[in-house]
């Protein structure tokens, strides 16, 4: 569009990133204000949000299939709600900076607000946005909203990142109280004349036939409008026993709150505010304190997304195995309770945090494949895949990580399906072909005998897999490799 045949009308463009809702929502705020300090001049900087579907931009991680159902959703929601106010969400695909370079030739721009990144690839993007609206005279602010604590902000007591995660959380929990949340507005003034947008439909974010995600939609409901409710029945009882009860899979200990809080549904600080006061409270938000140790680590060392935060692990030998990796990702392995939290994943999009532990620790140590698999299977299937939180938690079970499980501390998935699965109901749940087996042999059929096998209608290697590894075996395999990067430092 030619500068003369520029619309007039005043913008301030309020860019929606991983912050879909529109409570608590800093850059929303400000536009509000921008919007009534000039509305006297008969010409108020009225709000245009916008999503950019950026596949594009260096650096930046796509999302994975799940995550994509959850977006798309997620984005019908957050529309629904803009349109409740009097406004309207732009839709626009490709590299956000060229989408933005756009809509700014298009429109008289006078301000461009949104939420700021720690993730580098993002900041990458900021920063060339702050330059073109420094080219183009137009107001650009970056606004905190993604965690409680800046990380820059978090240092120890000669100035450097932490490293680990305890004396980290004593010093954000010294730092000032994070602020009550931002009510939502009223209403929020658009343009007269919306630019042309791009549609959800036209995205194709669900998965085309065969649906390999038709039970999320009996599971879950994406977006702010119904965040409120699945986390008022963790308030009302699940939260006073999250401490012990959250151990267990077969009970609903947990909040369920994580795939809401990787889009932005809810923000943080409004999470970290309805859950205090509530008994139980404090641990979890110590567990909220592991997402912000993540995003401090990532945000200093953004290398290890790809490397091993302990340098010596660049020279560890890892396994390729291709059926073992197969059997992993299918819930194949012979191992129950691996089997069920892998087969739980593919199905609901979610797996109990106890089970990522489990399955993480068996596929990089008894397995001895490379965690970026176990990584990137995660990313695609979780509805919650959140980069920091992802590739922190490999590296933490890996053994690679900052404050890392070492790597000799090897779960062993018999006897944690016996102690947090003791009758098996997780197991049957997700293992049909094993109702029938005794409590004693479900959590290892392998070593169960054959009349018990025969009688609960089990035959392994058909009905269902005999156990791919051997855990006594496979471990001191595991442990040797280790003692050999010990030696060769």
């Amino acid at each position: 569009m030619s500068a003369k045949n520029k619309s007039s009308e005043p913008i301030t463009l309020l860019w929606f990133r991983r912050d879909l809702r529109i409570s608590d929502h800093a850059p929303l705020n400000a536009a509000l204000k921008k919007y009534k300090e000039t509305k006297h001049k008969e010409k108020g900087a009225t709000i245009l949000p916008l999503y950019v579907l950026d596949n594009h931009s260096p650096n930046i991680t796509k999302y994975g299939g799940a995550s994509l159902w959850w977006l798309h959703h997620s984005l019908g929601n957050l529309s629904k709600s803009l349109e409740q106010k009097g406004s309207k969400l732009l839709l626009r695909s490709g590299p956000a900076v060229d989408v933005i370079r756009e809509l700014i030739s298009e429109l008289n721009v006078e301000n461009l607000y949104f939420h700021h990144s720690v993730l580098s690839g993002e900041a990458d993007i900021e920063n060339e946005l702050a330059k073109l609206c420094q080219e183009k005279n137009i107001e650009c602010k970056r606004f905190k909203g993604e965690l409680l604590f800046e990380p820059k902000n978090i240092a120890t007591a000669s100035g450097t990142p932490y490293k680990v995660f305890t004396p980290f959380w004593r010093t954000c929990l010294s730092q000032k109280r994070p602020s009550k949340p931002i009510a939502p507005p009223k209403a929020i003034p658009g343009p007269k004349h919306f630019p042309k947008t791009e549609t959800l439909e036209s995205w194709k974010l669900l998965p085309a036939k065969p649906n390999w995600a038709a039970q999320f939609s009996q599971l879950w409901q994406p977006g702010e409008e119904h965040v409120s409710d699945v986390l008022d029945v963790f308030l009302k009882g699940p939260i006073a026993s999250y401490k012990k009860m959250r151990d267990y899979p077969s009970i609903k200990g947990t909040s369920k709150i994580s795939p809401y809080l990787a889009f932005g549904n809810i923000s943080i600080r409004e999470l970290w505010h309805k859950v205090e006061g509530h008994e139980g409270a404090d641990f979890y938000q110590r567990e909220l304190g592991w997402r912000e140790f993540c995003y401090h680590l990532i945000s200093h060392w953004p290398e290890i997304i790809e490397e091993p935060f302990q340098d010596k692990f660049k020279n560890f030998t890892w396994e390729e195995n291709e059926e073992f990796l197969k059997a992993w990702q299918q819930g194949k392995t012979g191992y129950p309770i691996i089997d069920a939290a892998m087969r739980q994943l593919w199905q609901t999009g979610w797996m109990h945090n106890r089970l990522r532990m489990v399955v993480g620790s068996f596929l990089v140590k008894n397995l001895r494949l490379h965690w970026h698999h176990g990584a990137a299977w995660f990313w695609d299937t979780l509805l919650d895949a959140d980069l920091a939180n992802n590739t922190g938690g490999w590296q933490w079970v890996a053994g690679t990580g900052a404050d890392a499980a070492p790597y000799f501390r090897i779960f062993n998935p018999v006897t944690q399906s016996e102690k947090f699965d003791k009758e098996g109901k997780f197991i049957r749940e997700f293992i049909p072909e094993l109702s029938n087996m005794p409590n004693k042999f479900i959590h290892n059929p392998t070593a169960a005998p054959k009349d018990v096998l025969k009688e609960a209608g089990v035959t392994l290697g058909e009905t269902y897999p005999d156990a791919i590894v051997d855990l006594k075996t496979s471990r001191q395999v595991a442990l040797d490799a280790y003692t050999n990067l010990q030696n060769s430092e």
